[in-house]
């Protein structure tokens, strides 16, 4: 199910928008649809209505040799008159009976009777729209009301019909003449036209366009912090020193991007007090060991001196390396696009020329953007691991997307699995004296580490299946 989950955030709120959209545009369009169905029969029973009262007046008002030529001209195939001097007897449907009796109610405060008694009668049923074709009721709205010659507000509101229902009706109705006569009418209620016209498709379709758009750009507008903020927090890996983000946008990101400038600017003050503790302790421990070195030039056994030479010579190697270390992760080197190609050449020959057994595979030019010296650095400390404790170093460079791989394979008995991961930690060695005959003091990977990170890039070690160990470096492309 995730997959199927856009990855991003704008993607994700996209969705939502859309769902959203979808549900309220197919309600509304339902709700509109009944709403107009009613409308349609509610208008449209109120103009027969209407017509048939204005027929039946005119009617009653003309001379009894007039009454049927008037019958006769105002009848039609969707709207049929005739004359009787009985009334007819209506069959009505159960469901029906209501579009009757407000049209039945509507008549009789319109028509008189004529004081003999005799009463409006009307009729509706259901029928099939087969019978509706072959009788000729299929009369619309608009071809009744231009047929009336009015419109529905002459004082009765839609209230009066509004209980027409949705199935095609057909009304007959029975109204009483002067002279004993009757006018009967019979026609068809007007049915709605289906809701998703052309007009409305294209009107649904605009509207939800408009909304997209407009969707779009808020929710770029409402991502675009955190965009700053990611790309803020991968400068902040590589640099500690990386200028501030601006903090702008809605509250909620001006506050996130205040904590994160906060929090830059404490973890820079930590590691700036870290390296001034360190330069202090080395400075500190250099008049000790200075006194040390001449009291052990006046020591006359000479092996016995050579030994701790050799032991104050350590001492201060590993008080030198390890504030280079601390003084490393704060360096400020500006990064720029080099050829890594040329340089893994230019590593390749120094290293060869000093009688190092180290091979480069040809590769094609490749623009990184990094910091030359450090990059330098961390791979000529690899190159110096494979020879020393792999015989040889077998360099090779490749194009994998987006990054560069850089591979540097040995001919050394490897390592155990569980070392692998630990030997970037700092002042971790394998091999467990420190002597310095067999290793340094365990800065060596983890200063080449960071290097690389610092600059976008990783490293890893793996034991290889024909044997000894490859290092794998990549760092991201020029764009």
């Amino acid at each position: 199910m995730k997959r199927l989950l856009p990855d991003s955030l704008i993607g994700r709120l996209m969705l939502v928008l859309m769902a959203g959209l979808i549900v309220s545009h197919g309600v509304g369009w339902w709700i509109y649809a009944i709403d107009r169905e009613a409308a349609v029969r509610e208008v449209g029973g109120f103009a027969v209505a209407q017509r048939i009262a204005n027929l039946a007046r005119l009617v009653d008002e003309a001379p009894a040799d007039w009454r049927e030529r008037i019958v006769v001209a105002t009848s039609d195939a969707g709207f049929r008159l005739s004359l009787a001097s009985q009334p007819p007897g209506f069959s009505q449907s159960a469901d029906a009976g209501p579009v009757a009796a407000a049209i039945q109610a509507y008549l009789t405060e319109r028509v008189s009777a004529g004081g003999d008694g005799r009463s409006v009668s009307a009729s509706a049923r259901t029928i099939e729209r087969a019978s509706e074709r072959g009788h000729g009721h299929g009369m619309g709205w608009g071809r009744t009301m231009n047929m009336l010659g009015m419109g529905p507000a002459q004082g009765y509101g839609r209230g009066r019909f509004a209980a027409m229902g949705e199935a095609l009706v057909a009304l007959d109705v029975a109204v009483p003449l002067s002279g004993g006569q009757w006018l009967l009418a019979s026609t068809a209620l007007p049915e709605a036209s289906p809701v998703y016209s052309r007009q409305f498709v294209v009107s649904m379709a605009v509207m939800a366009l408009v909304i997209i758009l407009a969707s779009i750009w808020a929710a770029r507008r409402v991502t675009a912090p955190l965009a700053d903020l990611a790309s803020a927090a991968q400068r902040l890996g590589r640099d500690v020193h990386a200028p501030p983000i601006p903090e702008t946008g809605t509250r909620e990101t001006r506050q996130a991007s205040r904590a994160f400038n906060d929090m830059q600017t404490r973890l820079r003050e930590l590691i700036d007090n870290r390296t001034r503790l360190l330069a202090a302790i080395s400075h500190d421990l250099r008049t000790p060991l200075t006194l040390l070195r001449l009291r052990t030039e006046n020591v006359a056994e000479a092996d016995e001196r050579d030994r701790m030479l050799a032991t104050l010579a350590e001492m201060e190697a590993l008080i030198a390396t390890t504030l280079q270390y601390a003084r490393d992760e704060i360096a400020s080197e500006p990064e720029r696009a080099i050829d890594v190609a040329a340089l893994l050449a230019s590593l390749a020959d120094d290293m060869s020329d000093a009688g190092l057994d180290v091979t480069l595979t040809p590769a094609p030019a490749t623009a990184i953007r990094c910091r030359p010296t450090a990059l330098k650095r961390a791979l000529r400390n690899l190159l110096d691991n494979a020879v020393k404790y792999g015989t040889r170093a077998r360099v090779a460079l490749r194009d994998i997307g987006p990054e560069a791989e850089i591979t540097i394979d040995d001919d050394g008995p490897g390592l155990a699995p569980e070392e692998i991961a630990r030997v970037f930690e700092p002042f971790y060695r394998v091999e467990g004296s420190r002597s310095r005959d067999t290793g340094g003091i365990g800065l060596g990977l983890a200063i080449t580490r960071s290097l690389i990170e610092r600059q976008g890039g990783s490293v890893t070690l793996a034991n290889r299946t024909g044997g000894g160990l490859r290092a794998s470096v990549r760092l991201p492309k020029a764009l």
